[in-house]
């Protein structure tokens, strides 16, 4: 875990040094060719100081995150409140254990310097440092997600960035996709509704989105979705306040995050999960492993688990924060993924990106380096920084063996028996599946009251007047009038195009 922030604690004196750790005596130091007169001549190779003051400097930034560019964080712990033994056998969950744990929060499609309160999805990443290895949860703050298939992700985050001609974002191209994707209109709805822009990190749940499966010590196992609560409740701004504050204060969110910190104030969340049997799982109106839609709470309702606390800042952003690693491949015993297709495309694709951002060795970063000792083959590479384990062989050895810990039969033939029941079928988008409008509509009609609809069709109306093909809002339109033709209505008469 890293080092108590520097603000509590400030550091002792210490002498500066060159990047190999001889002293130096001036940092602004450069060494010139004397010409007798007082003034430096020419500058000298041999200033090693100097050369490599700016040949770091020139290598400060790496690159940044695809999406999720833009975020904050800090340490805390998860404490293990409920027992769930029968149904989970991960160690973290052992009642009444603690578990150190790093957050990070994150818009979604904006660049690293972004303004905290644009309106977008936000992420919401914890790495457990388990005496099992480090877990991670890679969530957003909404229950649901744009689509369900996987190859359309790098297509609609395209969409989210900038034109190729002009640099510009483009309403054209943001409302062209999700006006051809009607499974995108559920996270829609969450998207220009109230929660689109959260009042800062404290302020908002996240949700695990994708169906998880929690295996017990007999093997048994359930279908789980995995929910983080706020315990401050969930505070929005408006769309006009978000405004105001991306030009006042563009990183509102991680200032008063840090400031609640620092003074005491830590901020909570409530774990809790969703179960399913396969069987339920089997007879249930959709597939659980489609991403655009939820589990109705009233039928399978939340089961306490733990609580995370906040407690402790960062001692330097870009140590712990920037180069921290989150992938929902990093599992532990007990927990596995579903064969959802997102998240199974997903276990590639996080770990890949952050050995293009960090390096193969990314994991021995500090942020990212277990509690617990690490012994596999995976040898060498660039920045191999943790002694390379050693000497011992580099194979599969009987002159110097490693242990293994067999895995439970059962939890292998839960994973067959997964993906042996689902269908290809099922995860490609129909253009007018009615249940893609179903949970939207209850949205609309059931959850949102008159001032959400109000702001909702305001939202929206001042986005979607921005693009310029009237086929694109009459497209979109169409999806509106699907959830509800009152909704259509309300946006077609302050847009002015015809439903």
């Amino acid at each position: 875990m890293p080092s108590a922030s520097v603000f509590q604690s400030p550091p002792e004196q210490v002498l500066y040094t060159t990047s190999n750790g001889a002293p130096y005596s001036e940092p602004y130091e450069a060494q010139r060719v004397s010409n007798g007169k007082g003034l430096g001549g020419p500058l000298l190779l041999q200033d090693f100081h100097h050369i490599d003051l700016l040949a770091h400097f020139d290598r400060e930034r790496i690159p940044e995150r695809v999406v999720h560019a833009k975020g904050g964080g800090a340490h805390g712990v998860f404490e293990a409140t409920h027992d769930i033994s029968d149904l989970c056998c991960a160690k973290l969950f052992g009642q009444g254990k603690k578990t150190p744990v790093t957050v990070r929060f994150s818009t979604v499609g904006g660049e690293s310097g972004s303004a905290d309160t644009a309106r977008d999805p936000r992420g919401f990443s914890i790495k457990f440092r388990t005496e099992e290895g480090n877990l991670d949860w890679v969530f957003n703050n909404t229950p649901v997600f744009f689509l369900r298939d996987p190859a359309k992700f790098p297509h609609f985050i395209h969409t989210q960035k900038r034109d190729p001609q002009t640099h510009l974002k483009d309403a054209d191209m943001f409302w062209d996709y999700l006006s051809q994707n009607p499974e995108s209109i559920h996270q829609v709805m969450i998207l220009f509704g109230d929660r689109g822009i959260p009042r800062g990190h404290a302020f908002q749940h996240g949700y695990a989105g994708h169906t998880f499966k929690f295996v017990n010590e007999q093997g048994q196992w359930q279908y789980v979705q995995i929910h983080v609560r706020s315990d401050q409740g969930v505070k929005f701004y408006t769309q006009e306040e978000g405004v105001k504050l991306a030009g006042e204060n563009p990183d509102i969110h991680n200032q008063e995050l840090f400031e609640q910190i620092e003074k005491g104030d830590f901020p909570s969340w409530t774990v809790s999960v969703q179960t399913m049997t396969q069987e339920q799982a089997e007879k249930f109106e959709h597939s659980v492993f489609d991403l655009t839609k939820v589990w109705p709470h009233s039928e399978y309702p939340l089961r306490p688990v733990g609580k995370i606390t906040l407690n402790k800042n960062p001692t330097n952003y870009f140590a712990e924060i920037e180069q921290i690693a989150y992938a929902p491949s990093h599992l532990v015993p007990g927990i596995e993924p579903s064969a959802d297709p997102v998240l199974q495309s997903r276990l590639f694709s996080y770990p890949d990106t952050h050995r293009h951002r960090l390096g193969v060795n990314y994991q021995q970063i500090p942020v990212n380096a277990p509690l617990v000792p690490v012994a596999n083959f995976q040898r060498d590479g660039f920045m191999s920084v943790s002694g390379n384990q050693g000497s011992r062989p580099n194979y599969v050895s009987s002159i110097l063996p490693l242990q293994y810990k067999k895995r439970d039969v059962s939890a292998s033939a839960a994973l067959h028996n997964d993906f042996a029941a689902a269908s290809i079928d099922t995860f490609l988008s129909s253009i007018d599946d009615e249940l893609d409008f179903k949970q939207p509509r209850q949205l609309w009609e059931q959850v949102y009251d008159d001032g959400a609809k109000e702001r909702f069709v305001k939202n929206v109306s001042g986005h979607i007047s921005g693009v310029q093909s009237a086929d694109i809002k009459k497209r979109q339109l169409a999806i509106f009038a699907k959830v509800s033709p009152d909704l259509a209505k309300r946006i077609s008469a302050e847009i002015g195009v015809t439903a």
